[in-house]
């Protein structure tokens, strides 16, 4: 009995060395893993252990004969993986060995700025360092960045991964300063004082925006920005989305797009089992929202979401999925797995002239550039380009997702271009005692697993300066940076208080009838 991995699949590669014949690919060594989009096990060699689904952190992988009837196109998907040939593989995948501090120096102490997956996974890598310390900074009081904040509500084994994450902040070491800003509250030169290096995992967390006349009209948005509202991100949760006319377009189609639009369309009142928040649920109840139109400036083989997020979108039964084929024709040729499944699952999409105009639906159009958006006081109509010909949809609600951008960073170099921090493999440039690891070291690309491997790399690469003299030796113990902080701010969320949040959370959510209440 095969087992299959689905949708939830975070591509962290706990499965993969749990698994006693080597059968799940891509690993970590294999060049196409940092691009996969999910891993994949091979129904042939399969052993039917279940070793793979006690490691997995997000309960994706499951027998294929307990498959849920909305998963049973991953058994497709996961076979197909293997009809090329992938050459022989060892019999177990090669572990990724850990570099050990040097027990003459001291014990290692870290600073971590951000409290999402790239920076949990770097204190994963610090705390395997016996006596190691690390100290977990974020501006915003709860941790996990967009695990919490931008994973969509109606995803929650994807959530699962914080099971992790909670697992990390409860080791010997480890302790979180929440509600701290790095670079206003506390500056790098400050860090060092109580630690040997700080490493940066702050993502990369601003949008990139429509360049055309009209952009900045009231009602023109980010994906990100309704992405946090609905989620209850402090920095979004105010904003205010108009809901009250039939038509959304989103001009991008990348997974981000195809949460907002399947949040957008989905029924409030399953949606209301979630941890979506108050505001935003009590705003889709009252919805008048009947299609959402996903634009895309490329074909069809360009198209930017993932093969497990479609099938996922497909699997619904509250809402229609079109494609619009007008002037768009399919490609032929030969194309690798991930092109070939998104190829396959949108032929078998209904043609956006059928249409039925009693249900919610949502609609993809391809080959549509933005040319302008049009409108008194408010967003009216976007107008798209293809070729020489112009067609204007009217729309009072358009939301960007055409890719996020890297902010500066304090004290540390920047590259504006990229969006990131100049490094070598981790190593900051030019900056004493820093490191970046996530989308700020490798600019916005892979999903929640991808940043395991990246920062065993940055970590491993601070050990080495560690055991070379090379890092700064701190002169304060993390009492006195307590009592520091203490005195420069108002106070900050250290780990019990962040176990009280949650256990509070927890607590209303239940009372409710929902997985959290985030207040």
């Amino acid at each position: 009995m095969p087992h299959v991995v689905t949708q939830s699949c975070c591509s962290d590669a706990s499965c993969v060395y749990a698994c006693p014949v080597n059968c799940i690919h891509p690993t970590p060594d294999e060049p196409d893993f940092l691009t996969a989009e999910m891993l994949h096990i091979d129904p042939t060699s399969c052993v039917d252990c279940g070793a793979c689904i006690t490691a997995c952190p997000v309960d994706a992988i499951v027998p294929h004969s307990k498959l849920a009837p909305k998963d049973t196109p991953f058994l497709q998907i996961n076979a197909d993986f293997y009809k090329t040939p992938r050459g022989s593989y060892p019999l177990l995948a090669p572990m990724v060995e850990s570099t050990s501090a040097r027990s003459d120096l001291g014990n290692l102490r870290v600073a971590i700025v951000g409290s999402g997956p790239a920076a949990m996974y770097a204190a994963d890598e610090v705390l395997k360092q016996p006596g190691a310390e690390v100290d977990v900074f974020d501006r915003l009081p709860t941790p996990y960045g967009l695990v919490r904040a931008g994973v969509a509500p109606d995803h929650q084994k994807t959530k699962q991964v914080t099971q992790l994450f909670d697992k990390i902040t409860k080791e010997r070491g480890f302790e979180f300063f929440l509600d701290v800003e790095v670079g206003k509250d506390i500056t790098h030169d400050e860090l060092l004082q109580s630690h040997h290096a700080v490493v940066y995992a702050v993502g990369a967390s601003a949008d990139r925006r429509l360049d055309v006349p009209g952009a900045d009209l009231p009602g023109v948005g980010t994906a990100t920005e309704f992405v946090g509202w609905y989620n209850g991100h402090p920095d979004h949760a105010h904003h205010q989305f108009d809901l009250s006319q039939s038509r959304v377009v989103i001009v991008g189609n990348g997974n981000v797009a195809l949460d907002v639009a399947r949040i957008l369309v989905s029924d409030p009142e399953e949606l209301a089992k979630t941890d979506i928040t108050k505001n935003a649920l009590a705003a889709l109840r009252s919805s008048k929202v009947e299609e959402v139109v996903i634009v895309a400036r490329r074909g069809l083989a360009e198209s930017a979401f993932t093969v497990p997020e479609l099938t996922g979108l497909l699997a619904h039964d509250d809402f229609d999925v079109f494609v619009d084929r007008v002037g768009v024709e399919r490609p032929t040729g030969e194309f690798g797995h991930a092109v070939t499944k998104k190829l396959a699952a949108l032929d078998e999409l209904k043609d956006a002239t059928s249409i039925n105009p009693r249900r919610r639906r949502i609609v993809f159009r391809y080959l549509l550039s933005p040319a302008a958006v049009h409108g008194i006081d408010h967003v009216e109509a976007i107008e798209f380009a293809r070729g020489d010909d112009r067609e204007s949809i009217s729309t009072g609600l358009v939301l960007t997702s055409i890719g996020y951008h890297g902010k500066p960073v304090a004290d540390l170099p920047f590259d504006a271009k990229t969006g990131t921090v100049p490094n070598e493999h981790g190593r900051v440039t030019a900056s004493e005692g820093a490191y970046v690891t996530g989308w700020i070291k490798r600019g916005p690309s892979g999903f929640i697993g991808t940043n395991k491997s990246c920062a065993h790399e940055t970590i491993e690469n601070l050990i080495e300066d560690f055991n070379a003299h090379r890092l700064n030796t701190p002169t304060r113990k993390r009492s006195d940076l307590k009592k520091f902080l203490k005195r420069h701010r108002d106070g900050f969320v250290d780990r019990k208080g962040w176990a009280e949040i949650d256990a509070a959370e927890r607590r209303r959510g239940a009372e409710q009838g929902r997985v959290r209440d985030k207040g």
